[in-house]
């Protein structure tokens, strides 16, 4: 497969639909950070993941954008066009990347570093940006060869991907940020340690994502080759009287079809990975693209690359749009997998009756009502939904609301919280907090002075006079405060790490200590 990818599109794409010049750095801007540059921004030292700030702060002239799905798919259609001129069977991946069958076109003109030189030229001369390609088996293993501009010959996949950071497993749509930041702690660091496991231990360890992360690794494909035909008759297909002129309406129909049409592949247990946008004009003319990806299509998803689609066609340059509206439009599943592929809404399946192409209001609406039965049968404080509120301290920052009341916060949670404890938070609070004690390397008990400080540094931690567990390390302490002049006994916090008993795993755990005589000592929760 050949991936003609190119660099920065978010940018460069930006840069265009704003009439600026690429010599100009510019930087696309999504919650505050970076997520696509132009090269001279970088010569800057802006870089991706950086705050607004920061970037402004290096480069004083850097042009700021936001992101802009629909404008990056419409500016892509002139590179999918030219590329077209030159080869057939061309699949967009997403703005920015799009594969093509290597075999026939690398025949034609006389092997694969000449096909690539063509593309890299025709896309210059006809798009006027500038791209990568590379050719390798397997889109994965195309992809990554196309940023480095590399030809992979046959059977040199797992060869070629071997020293790569296996951060790359987390492409953009795959969804694979916690695969990958597990196999970082776990000490995987590269494709090739990945794809050294057995696949049988791979399984075990971390599911499905971790089969399909793994056999890409492996230089193989994320799908079996083997692949169901899909029937005919899933094709959706649907005339417009009066015709789609306008991008707005387009989008509207574009929702609506996509719910359609993700339900009737549902219905055989069927989702796409392959989707046909074709279209027919009121003069007759006929337009194609199929766009490719990665996970199977949502009725959303689906939605999003008509509506790119039409971004393209409708909004074109003078001469290259079509020269009439749209008058029918038809969804070809190009490639399908097996249903389980798509994980479906958790409310989706809970009624027979239901129909698949139910909206989400629906389903929340059936949902509430089984929860008011179960409230009949155990009474109002049987369904409960958190909400995280402001507080001090763990146990005050989660609140559980009975079904049905008002989920009303009582305080912001991100505002500041003098004497509030720093993260991690406890993955467990105790509903009634354990009575323990903290002891010196004397054994005598460790309490707080007049300035909320420690007596002693704490040496081991007691349960109901049992033996001391030895502490390897604490941190605090942080004085309980309520924000008010305080008039009862002094309070403070610490995080204790104690060391392995018999048969006692190592913990870290939050502890709470009153009173300056006599302290109390008592645990309020525990670590992961």
């Amino acid at each position: 497969m050949l991936v003609l990818w190119c660099p920065d599109w978010p940018a460069v794409a930006a840069v265009a639909a704003a009439g600026s010049a690429l010599t100009q750095p510019a930087a696309v801007f999504h919650a505050n950070r970076v997520v696509a540059c132009t090269a001279v921004a970088r010569t800057r030292n802006v870089r991706r993941g950086m705050r607004r700030r920061e970037a402004e702060s290096q480069c004083p002239d850097l042009a700021v954008f936001g992101v802009d799905e629909a404008r990056d798919a419409r500016l892509f259609e002139n590179v999918a066009a030219a590329v077209e001129e030159l080869v057939v069977g061309l699949e967009v991946v997403r703005p920015g990347l799009l594969a093509v069958p290597v075999a026939g076109a690398a025949g034609y003109f006389g092997g694969e570093p000449r096909l690539a030189e063509k593309l890299v030229d025709q896309v210059a001369a006809a798009a006027g940006v500038e791209c990568q390609v590379g050719v390798a088996e397997g889109l994965f293993a195309a992809t990554l060869a196309a940023r480095q501009g590399a030809l992979v010959e046959p059977g040199r996949a797992a060869e070629f991907l071997a020293p790569l950071p296996v951060t790359e497993l987390d492409q953009p749509g795959a969804e694979r940020a916690d695969l990958v930041g597990l196999l970082v702690r776990l000490g995987l660091r590269t494709l090739g340690a990945f794809a050294e496991l057995g696949e049988r231990d791979v399984v075990a360890r971390f599911g499905r994502t971790g089969v399909l992360a793994h056999r890409l690794a492996r230089g193989l494909s994320d799908r079996p080759p083997l692949r169901r035909s899909p029937p005919p008759e899933l094709s959706l297909a649907e005339s417009f009287d009066p015709v789609l002129a306008r991008v707005d309406v387009a989008a509207f129909t574009a929702k609506k079809l996509g719910a359609r049409f993700h339900a009737a592949l549902a219905d055989r247990g069927l989702a796409c990975t392959r989707l046909g946008i074709y279209a027919t004009t009121e003069n007759g003319e006929q337009l194609g693209r199929v766009w490719r990806c990665a996970e199977p299509l949502t009725p959303q998803g689906v939605a999003d690359r008509v509506r790119w689609q039409f971004e393209g066609w409708l909004k074109a340059a003078p001469g290259e749009r079509p020269t009439a509206g749209v008058a029918r439009l038809r969804l070809e599943p190009e490639e399908t997998v097996e249903g389980r592929s798509l994980q479906l809404g958790l409310w989706r399946g809970s009624d027979p009756g239901a129909g698949p192409g139910e909206d989400e209001e629906l389903a929340a609406e059936r949902a509430g009502r089984a929860f008011v039965r179960v409230q009949g049968l155990l009474g109002p404080e049987g369904v409960v939904t958190p909400l995280l509120d402001g507080g001090r301290d763990p146990a005050s920052r989660v609140r559980l609301i009975p079904w049905g009341d008002p989920r009303e916060l009582a305080g912001p949670p991100d505002a500041t919280w003098p004497a509030r404890l720093p993260s991690p938070s406890p993955a467990t609070v105790l509903e009634r907090p354990l009575p323990v004690q903290v002891v010196d390397e004397q054994g005598q008990p460790v309490g707080l002075t007049a300035r909320k400080r420690l007596t002693a540094s704490p040496h081991g931690l007691c349960v109901a006079g049992g033996p001391p567990r030895q502490i390897t390390g604490w941190a605090g302490p942080w004085p309980v405060t309520s924000g008010r002049r305080s008039t009862g006994p002094q309070q403070a916090r610490l995080q204790l790490l104690l060391a392995a008993g018999e048969n006692e795993a190592p913990e870290a755990v939050l502890v709470l200590c009153s009173g300056t005589e006599n302290p109390l000592w008592t645990v309020e929760g525990s670590y992961d």
